[in-house]
């Protein structure tokens, strides 16, 4: 990865050292490709693999094979409401963009730990949604890293509505 250096490592390793892993189906099946057989020494293979795991997915079936996965049930939002309400460690969405979109109506996510790098691609996959719903967010910290990467953490600030869209969490 071309624009890694320590600080993205230690904000990665703090953030996911004490937590669960949500993972949507295509993020799962990357890192399982990798993580179990991962060259040493590593600072996240032990991590990875020993983390508890959570699965949304609709065409993987249990068991699942990384060590600690579960597979979550059809109603995602609710079987991760179900998850934040017991008590243990946070829940850390690792990539998983459409896991991500699929939360946020359900205001699901309480912080966004975005890394923002020094390229422009000109296209690709958004992470928010383009239906005109936001959520307002609060910044919270902020570090840039030795190869011009930006971390910043945001946390939910309360919902706000542009004209003629349904904020994050409104019913139909």
């Amino acid at each position: 990865m071309p624009y890694s250096d320590p600080a993205m490592y230690g904000d990665a390793g703090e953030g996911t050292g004490r937590s669960a892993l949500l993972f949507g189906r295509r993020t799962y099946e990357k890192f399982y490709s990798y993580w179990p057989t991962a060259p040493q020494p590593n600072p996240f293979t032990d991590l990875l693999n020993n983390a508890e795991k959570f699965v949304a997915s609709t065409t993987l079936t249990e068991p699942l094979p990384w060590v600690n996965s579960t597979l979550l049930g059809a109603d995602v939002p609710d079987a991760v409401a179900r998850l934040k309400e017991q008590p243990g460690n946070d829940l850390v969405i690792l990539g998983s963009g459409e896991l991500i979109q699929s939360l946020m109506p359900h205001n699901l996510i309480d912080e966004y730990r975005l890394l923002i790098h020094p390229l422009v691609l000109g296209s690709g996959r958004h992470l928010f949604p383009e239906d005109g719903s936001y959520a307002s967010l609060r910044l919270v910290t902020t570090a840039t890293t030795s190869t011009g990467v930006v971390m910043a953490t945001y946390r939910q600030a309360g919902n706000s509505q542009a004209p003629g869209s349904k904020p994050y969490g409104a019913t139909t």
